[in-house]
């Protein structure tokens, strides 16, 4: 179920390359170039009138999408940003005390990593990361490190894990027991789905009230940067120190004489963004309904591409690739990553050697990884498996 016609612009403007990296940068479909342009013309014809245009249609729409695909009860508990560092910060500033006390991994994206480490740098948190590896026993040790922490020394006051692990494409099915951690008073279990939004479908319904979804659209929304999001159940952080003038529009309430929030996902806004990534991710997602191609569709197309190549590898028909180990293989039909992660100590090599033979994949440390999505069809693979066997 290819549907390189969807992709014909970006497509044609490298036909030979092979972009086998739809989990890292996604090529953007030719609906994205509609609603770049949308965003244009619609800025200098309502000119001054934008920003009502913005906020009545725009983000509504955008919002409810993100609702859609996520199951979530209320649009309103979803806000964008830029990126979802931005969105983490005021989060973590709606923490009453410092040193915050954060429940992680060590296996979490970098713009958590980095600025946990600069938080304890500063004094300003204290962090448990629960190890990876072993990765059978990780959920269970995880869960296990909330549910202790409930009971020493008051607890965590954030837990913060992925749904899909950025390098290793693992998945954490053990949400809702953190959701059933929850509290407004603490602990906050934010979950960073980047990896698992629109790759694999997700339910939220059962713990929307409960946990912050933390994700965008750079990935498999096929909508490119700067259309993040974040969905914040009600009553948890009221009011983040770090706030812009945005948030001050709506339904507001907070103490008398003090600043006042509004009290959906909105308490969460910044201030002036640039928002054509809302039209090319509306763009996108009409034209998925076009197609009549929803997450689950994209998510077996991209599993059944995944299956050959892994078989080719395990086959011997891959080259040295075969001699890697594969952290999160095809097993069943269950949630995954769209990526193939393998981990070997030339994966930085291999992946030089692969682009120069104009094959687009990704390293993360020690492990190459390979993504699968709409524009690849099996004579990708095919290509994909016969350049493997030549160059490394």
């Amino acid at each position: 179920m290819s549907r390189k016609d969807l992709f014909s612009r970006a497509l044609s403007l490298d036909p030979e390359r092979l972009h086998f990296a739809a989990h890292s940068h996604h090529l953007w479909p030719d609906a994205s170039f509609d609603g770049q342009v949308q965003a244009w013309v619609e800025a200098n014809r309502f000119a001054d009138r934008k920003w009502d245009l913005i906020f009545g249609e725009v983000v509504p729409r955008a919002q409810a999408e993100v609702a859609r695909e996520l199951n979530l009860p209320d649009p309103n508990t979803v806000v964008f940003a830029p990126n979802t560092h931005d969105l983490l910060l005021r989060v973590f500033s709606g923490v009453a005390h410092k040193p915050v006390r954060i429940l992680s991994t060590d296996g979490e994206f970098h713009s958590f990593r980095r600025q946990g480490e600069r938080w304890e740098e500063a004094g300003e948190a204290l962090i448990t990361r629960v190890p990876l590896e072993p990765f059978d026993t990780f959920e269970d040790r995880f869960v296990a490190a909330a549910q202790a922490g409930q009971d020493v020394g008051g607890g965590f006051d954030l837990i913060i894990v992925s749904q899909v692990f950025f390098r290793t494409g693992q998945v954490f099915g053990g949400v809702a027991d953190l959701a059933a951690l929850a509290d407004p008073a603490g602990p906050w279990v934010i979950i960073d789905g980047y990896h698992g939004f629109m790759a694999t479908p997700t339910d939220l319904a059962a713990v929307a009230d409960r946990v912050f979804y933390l994700a965008g659209g750079y990935k498999y929304a096929m909508a490119g940067e700067g259309v993040c999001f974040l969905h914040a159940p009600g009553g948890y952080c009221p009011r983040p120190v770090i706030t812009g003038w945005f948030a001050e529009f709506g339904d507001l309430a907070g103490p008398p004489g003090g600043v006042q929030y509004r009290g959906d996902a909105g308490r969460f806004w910044g201030a002036t963004f640039d928002v054509t990534p809302l039209y090319r991710f509306n763009a996108v997602r009409e034209m998925l309904d076009g197609a009549g191609l929803g997450t689950a569709d994209v998510a077996a197309h991209a599993r059944g591409l995944m299956q050959r190549f892994q078989g080719a590898v395990a086959d011997g028909e891959t080259g040295r690739l075969g001699e890697a180990e594969l952290i999160n293989p095809v097993t069943d039909d269950g949630a995954r990553a769209r990526f193939l992660a393998f981990r070997h100590d030339k994966a930085a090599g291999w992946k030089g050697r692969l682009l120069d033979a104009g094959v687009v994949t990704d390293v993360r440390d020690d492990v190459i990884r390979f993504g699968f999505g709409l524009y690849q069809d099996a004579a990708d693979v095919e290509r994909l498996i016969a350049v493997c066997k030549r160059v490394l």
